[in-house]
């Protein structure tokens, strides 16, 4: 009987594993969109994130690589990005759950430098660009299928640019990309006595690139194309399980494919004081349809890879953001985003509880000889997305999520 149980708990604790992918990697980001987050810099925020046909400063690395071809000299930018994210759930049987606000801090680096006799143009950034976190508490409805999650993912972006003439850049970059990810959840007590439960934690690291093109055939108009290519992780860690008196490990990996995102951009400034910009940005989700988990080959109790179905479908951002040059240095912008789900109702987690959302975003800023500054606010709304999964009606519901976000940024110019 004690062996019956020993392999059922195995069994359960891989099926729960294998969501880690997109539960871990969960990090309730202040998108829909899955679990991307591609809010890099406050001046590229205030104005909705629509950056990719200005990418004038050093965050260019991230939303534009050709960008940085319009800086001279050598310039620093340090940021940080803090993010409240809170979710309330509402049971189809009336139960109620919600996740705690913690405050996140994203941190970003930007490094440029322009060679003087020569128009090539080197960059380095580091960011963020999956993350953070979410937690339910200990005891929601569906704690057995979700609980809290965790994801780091840090990536080294060094770039070169290539200014071609006077209307037309081009650069190209690799990216080093770190993952650090855990997840945690409780099995069904139905099953299981109260207090057994799982962790997954896991590390992972993959390469990837970036490319860029910024086109400025009149004064008045720009264009920008900027792409980063997809990564497949694979996360080596453990699953531990702690069971009354019977603590046990269960060495494990599971394999993540991250999308690649392309995103267009037309920047028109009607005068010198104004900059408005449209971007579209296309996430090809539809890559991370399962995920895997292998067992150690050395593990005798875990037979064979398994999977679970995810459905993730491509999806927009639809960008759109105002900047008027206030005199002096100062600027103000105003942006607003229409953020596309990703997740299908079907095959819904409470881990991401991804939905389509509208985000306000503000910003300020000032540029000076040697420093410049910014700062942003955003906030991301969706008034209820209903859910009816086809596996697990413990996450069957109303959704609800109103997300706050502050970023900001210095500039050091050499």
């Amino acid at each position: 009987m004690q062996k019956k149980n020993a392999v059922t708990s195995n069994q359960r604790m891989r099926q729960y594993a294998l969501a880690i992918a997109l539960a871990m990697a969960s990090a309730e980001s202040s998108r829909a969109v899955g679990f991307l987050l591609p809010n890099q810099d406050p001046e590229a925020i205030g104005r909705g994130d629509a950056f990719a046909a200005t990418a004038d400063n050093p965050s260019a690395i991230y939303y534009n690589p050709a960008g940085i071809t319009q800086l001279p000299g050598m310039q620093v930018s340090l940021g940080v990005y803090a993010i409240s994210a809170y979710s309330s759930y509402t049971a189809t049987n009336g139960a109620t759950a919600h996740t705690d606000p913690f405050p996140q801090f994203v941190p970003q680096v930007y490094a440029t430098y322009g060679l003087k006799n020569l128009p090539l143009f080197f960059g380095l950034g580091v960011y963020a660009p999956y993350g953070l976190g979410i937690s339910w508490g200990q005891d929601p409805q569906f704690s057995s299928m979700a609980q809290k999650g965790s994801l780091t993912y840090l990536t080294a972006n060094p770039v070169v640019a290539w200014k071609v003439n006077k209307m037309l850049s081009v650069a190209v970059g690799g990216t080093v990309n770190y993952g650090d990810a855990s997840f945690q959840n409780t099995l069904p007590t139905a099953e299981f006595p109260p207090g057994y439960y799982f962790k997954f934690s896991g590390q992972a690291f993959a390469p990837g690139y970036t490319a860029g093109i910024l086109f400025q055939p009149l004064p008045r108009w720009s264009f920008g194309i900027n792409y980063h290519s997809g990564t497949v992780m694979r996360f080596d860690g453990k699953v531990d399980q702690t069971f009354p008196f019977f603590p046990t490990s269960i060495y494990s990996s599971a394999k993540i494919d991250f999308p690649q995102t392309i995103v267009g951009g037309i920047s028109f400034r009607p005068t010198p004081k104004w900059n408005l910009e449209f971007d579209l940005n296309w996430t090809q989700w539809s890559k991370l349809s399962q995920i895997s988990i292998n067992p150690s080959p050395y593990e005798s109790m875990i037979p064979g890879p398994e999977t679970v179905t995810l459905n993730f479908k491509n999806s927009f951002i639809y960008d759109f953001g105002v900047t008027r040059q206030l005199g002096k240095g100062y600027y103000a912008s105003v942006g607003y985003i229409y953020s596309e789900n990703s997740s299908p109702d079907g095959n819904f987690n409470p881990l991401i509880p991804d939905a389509d959302l509208n985000l306000g975003n503000f910003g300020f800023g000032h540029k000076g000889k040697r420093i410049d500054w910014a700062v942003a606010y955003q906030f991301a709304y969706n008034g209820g997305r209903h859910v009816t999964t086809d596996s697990n009606d413990l996450a069957d519901g109303t959704y609800k999520t109103f997300n706050n976000a502050v970023n900001a940024s210095v500039t050091l110019k050499f």
